[in-house]
């Protein structure tokens, strides 16, 4: 195995993961929500009564703070290494995974397993293999 030691980023890595688990902890501790994407995306679609308002204002500052980012820094190169049919079949399977699993990687491994869920455990353990095996077979097997 090599380390690609240009694109180690522990610390940023570490701030973003603190950062990531303190909102969930405010999230859950303020409204007694999961801070899981698919979740708060999917309760548009079929939305209760008085509960749409925090849902696309979360949405609405997940899609701006990129944006205020590239205001206040500057454009980050991107560099995508495949075609949209991939890309758009790569997002099929993961909102195929995320409904199969009841959730998706941020409400199972973040907030799931940080209240001991094992339901959430085996989640993350399939997403894992899943993304473990996917990249091996699509690095070393395909080419």
């Amino acid at each position: 195995m090599i380390i690609d030691w240009q694109n180690f980023t522990p610390w940023s890595s570490l701030a973003g993961g603190i950062l990531l688990g303190i909102a969930a902890a405010i999230f859950i501790l303020a409204s007694g929500r999961i801070l899981g994407i698919s979740g708060i995306l999917g309760g548009l679609l079929k939305p209760a009564k008085g509960d749409t308002h925090w849902r696309i204002a979360f949405l609405l500052g997940l899609f701006s703070a990129p944006l205020i980012y590239l205001l206040a820094v500057g454009s980050i190169p991107i560099e995508i290494n495949t075609g949209w049919p991939l890309i758009i079949l790569a997002g099929l399977l993961v909102g195929f995974g995320t409904r199969l699993g009841s959730g998706c990687s941020s409400g199972h491994g973040i907030c799931g397993l940080s209240r001991l869920s094992g339901r959430s455990l085996a989640a993350t353990i399939a997403f894992m293999a899943s993304g473990i095996a996917t990249v091996y077979v699509v690095r070393h097997l395909i080419g």
